[in-house]
């Protein structure tokens, strides 16, 4: 059943660049995808958010895919908590690109990246709008409100 409320696609840019040239093992937690981990986990606690696609313990989290429903309503707040995670990110030495879209959410965690990407018309609205503003450099929030 679908519900209004808001799309938010975080992902690290150019990160596999970055993992070679401080030398991080890409099969382990690292400074910056350990807070990753951490920061969307607090925040999907405090805005009861589900996490569709992305979260992972083990490895550390390079992109989340996160669905909360009715959320449209603290838009200015999700948004000002949306960009912290950006500055934490930043001041680690990483970026981060972090779009956000109102539209119909399922709130079913996905089986497959495919399914997290394309599974709704909203995901492959935000995965269109991710890939256009990492490819101009990313490393910025933006909102589709």
């Amino acid at each position: 059943m679908f519900t209004e409320g808001l799309i938010i696609f975080m992902d690290l840019d150019r990160f596999e660049e970055y993992t070679k040239e401080h030398g991080f093992n890409e099969y382990k937690p690292n400074i910056i995808t350990g807070t990753l981990t951490s920061l969307v986990e607090e925040f999907s606690r405090k805005w009861r958010a589900c996490i569709i696609y992305g979260l992972d313990y083990e490895r550390g989290t390079e992109e989340a895919i996160i669905e909360i429903p009715y959320g449209h309503e603290n838009a200015k707040e999700i948004i000002n908590d949306l960009s912290k995670i950006k500055e934490t990110i930043n001041k680690l030495g990483a970026k981060i690109t972090i779009v956000i879209i109102k539209d119909y959410v399922l709130c079913k965690p996905a089986r497959s990246r495919r399914e997290a990407y394309h599974g709704t018309p909203g995901r492959r609205r935000a995965t269109q709008l991710l890939r256009k503003y990492k490819r101009r450099g990313g490393n910025i929030v933006v909102s589709i409100i």
